[in-house]
């Protein structure tokens, strides 16, 4: 009884703070919400008794990705009033999107794939229990497949995302450390052979 209890407890919380993640005006706020989010829903991936992919949404999500998100978005200078600009015109489309996403999650987190009959509580573990034990062998023996077909996919996006970066610019200026290194001395330093002068005489000549 209590199990169901904390469930709702935090999927309230969580439908919250994924509301007010798309409702707040504020940047700022809008991720620290989105952090809140991240922890209630941890906290449901231990009531599934998967405490490896809770501690991973912590310290990934809330620990890295937010944290760049929120030094993001508080050093830039983002102009709200810009960003609100044209959101009547694209707000037909977007309602018609948003209800389709509705009609889909409703269609296939129905009670005939998702529901306590299909999907009951899990069954309680032993206390010697791996649970990242488990995620393994599923990932690298049924899986395996599909997770070097998201490696492959990533390691596109980081090279395409590299290469879209550091394309060279005609109006950058850039140095080359090869073309430092084959410098000689001969062709940045010119030594001059002036004959002495002394001060007296340079003041003659001055005046």
């Amino acid at each position: 009884m209590y199990t169901t209890a904390i469930f709702y407890f935090f999927a309230a919380i969580l439908v919250f703070a994924g509301l007010r993640v798309i409702t707040a005006r504020n940047p700022v706020h809008a991720a620290l919400y989105l952090v809140l989010a991240f922890f209630t829903a941890a906290g449901l991936w231990v009531l599934l008794e998967a405490e490896f992919l809770a501690i991973t949404l912590v310290l990934v999500y809330v620990g890295a990705v937010m944290v760049l998100f929120l030094f993001v978005v508080m050093m830039l200078d983002i102009n709200l009033d810009r960003l609100r600009e044209g959101f009547w015109d694209y707000l037909p489309l977007a309602g018609f999107v948003a209800v389709l996403l509705v009609i889909e999650m409703a269609l296939i987190l129905g009670g005939r794939h998702f529901g306590l009959e299909v999907m009951g509580t899990p069954a309680p573990h032993p206390a010697d229990y791996s649970n990242t034990k488990e995620l393994g062998r599923l990932l690298y023996t049924e899986y395996v497949y599909a997770f070097e077909l998201a490696a492959v996919i990533l390691l596109v996006a980081i090279v395409a995302a590299i290469a879209l970066t550091l394309r060279r610019r005609k109006d950058s200026k850039y140095l080359d450390p090869a073309e430092q290194v084959k410098v000689k001395r001969n062709d940045r330093l010119r030594i001059v052979k002036m004959d002495a002068v002394k001060k007296s005489q340079a003041g003659e000549e001055g005046a």
